[in-house]
């Protein structure tokens, strides 16, 4: 079922009598309201290709050929990437990750360096890349991030899933991929479930993670989403990111009260944040002249 939305304001789970835009900070415990439509202003996503040096050195180096060998579908490669990445990664909280370079924290992984979240983002975002999926790392913020001076966000990564046709949270720390009667969710559908009090909800998982508590963990930092808007690894020219902010919400400037939040646009569409990447790419090629 291809991931769409329509209307002029998505509320997910909720009616209202009165206009959402008059009303101010929205609850994380609530299903958070979004614009449906998508924004007049466009944002030119890109993403690397399967040939690409840098991609193609990461996958032959690693064989991450063989890691999704026998997989038929985008859903199956992405957990078979995910449980990859988890297994090669150690988490810890409290070291920052001295490289932004996945085959950088790779090699400094294999030193038994460990990282923080957003080491596992960047790695499994290039990892799935390599395979031929379109991947980006999600930042996740909570509604206090501006002030909260310590645990403010986490980094996970989301993926475009062609059979699926929409993106999907993956989280290569927990090794946890969100399902809903059996159909994966992107961030903003999970914290829509998480606050619905869903039935079926379920996480994918190859290392038995403790998914439940994943959920119950996660949720605060649904609030935020923000992603890079140029996802290529060795060919990056721009470090603008957008941001997915809930209708009535305050857009961050600040992070954990002291880290200033540089090219970052803000977005309250799920379709602009959720646009299909191979779209995208179509929007962006030269058209033919008239004979």
């Amino acid at each position: 079922m291809r991931n769409t939305f329509t209307g002029l304001l998505l509320v997910v789970g909720c009616c209202f009598s009165t206009p959402l835009l008059a009303q101010s900070e929205p609850s994380v415990s609530q299903p958070l309201p979004f614009v449906a439509t998508a924004d007049a202003a466009t944002y030119n996503f890109q993403f690397g290709s399967f040939d690409d040096t840098y991609l193609e050195t990461m996958r032959d180096r690693y064989g991450l050929d063989a890691t999704v060998a026998g997989k038929t579908t985008d859903l199956a490669k992405a957990q078979a990437v995910c449980a990859w990445v988890h297994g090669r990664l150690q988490h810890n909280g409290h070291i920052p990750t001295k490289k932004t370079d996945p085959m950088g924290i790779l090699q400094d992984a294999q030193m038994e360096q460990q990282v923080q979240c957003e080491g596992f983002g960047i790695v499994l975002a290039a990892a799935l890349q390599s395979v031929g999926i379109p991947a980006r790392p999600l930042y996740l913020k909570t509604a206090d991030s501006e002030t909260r001076g310590q645990a403010a966000g986490h980094v996970a990564t989301e993926a475009w899933l062609r059979e699926q046709q929409k993106w999907v949270l993956v989280d290569a720390q927990w090794d946890v991929i969100p399902t809903q009667d059996g159909t994966p969710l992107n961030a903003v559908e999970l914290q829509r479930a998480l606050t619905s009090d869903a039935a079926n909800l379920r996480g994918l998982t190859s290392t038995d993670a403790k998914w439940k508590f994943y959920f119950k963990w996660l949720k605060e930092y649904l609030y935020y989403l923000d992603t890079p808007l140029d996802n290529r690894f060795g060919s990056k020219t721009s470090t603008a990111g957008l941001m997915l902010v809930p209708v009535g919400a305050k857009k961050p400037v600040v992070f954990q009260r002291t880290t200033r939040l540089h090219n970052i646009r803000y977005t309250h569409s799920v379709a602009t944040f959720y646009a299909d990447p191979f779209e995208t790419y179509q929007a962006q090629e030269p058209q033919s002249p008239a004979n």
